[in-house]
């Protein structure tokens, strides 16, 4: 797919540390994005959708777009030629599709969402290799379903463990770069999407959208959903220097809805 960078050299101020984020303009990447710039990152956005990129960042000096595939390989050099000044963190957050339960979920749709989270993953480390420093943070999302399996989330359950996995041996591969990676794992998040599922959920069962929700709700420790803001906080944190200590691991943000041990 062609590469369109959303704003020309002199349109950008002297760079910063870069982030580089694949999935920035869904409901919770664009709340990611816009922490990431107010903690004094500069942010290049990776996307399929230029129309979704150009709104993310119209009116940022500090935000600009690739637009590029992360399931295909030729994304791996469209997003290295916009990568000029050193990445302090590369975010892979992209969305997977849906499949239903393990019993009815086609093979090619799983191994879609394979290569799309976990074969994403590693083509973005590929393009931000070059431009990787000392306490460079590699950072999958990946929901909860990756650690807690069930029967009727096939793709998400699937395609995380495997995500999961690979940060592990990328942190084992880089550690001595000084480079960490990282899994940030979220429950239900409270967006759009969300909503949507459990009004279509709620239509075919005949019940109100408002009963779907709360038995939502009743899978998770405090009742809650996880808000995206609480997604952006765990990401941003990573960032700290002291964060080195959490090499490999995985950063529950689930609003305690993971039953199981590590």
């Amino acid at each position: 797919m062609a590469n369109t960078n959303g704003k020309t050299s002199t349109d950008v101020p002297h760079p910063r540390e870069l982030a580089v984020m694949v999935g920035a303009t869904g409901a919770l990447g664009r709340v990611v994005a816009q922490r990431l710039v107010a903690s004094g990152l500069d942010l290049l956005a990776v996307g399929r959708q230029e129309e979704a990129l150009k709104k993310l960042t119209a009116g940022s000096a500090r935000m600009r777009y690739c637009v590029a595939d992360i399931s295909e390989d030729a994304a791996i050099e469209t997003i290295a030629r916009e990568v000029g000044s050193p990445v302090r963190i590369a975010i892979h957050a992209p969305g997977v599709p849906v499949a239903g339960g393990v019993l009815e979920a086609p093979p090619e749709v799983l191994a879609q969402a394979v290569n799309i989270k976990a074969g994403g993953m590693l083509r973005l480390f590929r393009a931000v290799e070059k431009h990787l420093v000392p306490h460079s943070r590699l950072v999958a999302v990946g929901g909860h379903y990756g650690f807690e399996p069930t029967a009727y989330a096939a793709t998400a359950g699937v395609a995380n463990a495997a995500l999961a996995n690979l940060m592990r041996q990328l942190s084992w591969a880089l550690g001595e770069r000084g480079v960490t990676a990282h899994l940030v794992s979220p429950g239900a998040a409270d967006t759009e999407r969300l909503h949507a599922m459990a009004a279509a959920s709620a239509a075919k069962r005949g019940v109100s959208v408002a009963q779907v929700l709360d038995e939502m709700k009743q899978e998770s420790a405090i009742r809650a959903f996880t808000q995206p803001e609480q997604v952006a906080w765990g990401i941003c944190l990573l960032l700290a220097p002291e964060a080195d200590a959490m090499a490999g691991a995985s950063l529950m943000l689930d609003a305690g809805r993971r039953h199981g041990l590590p």
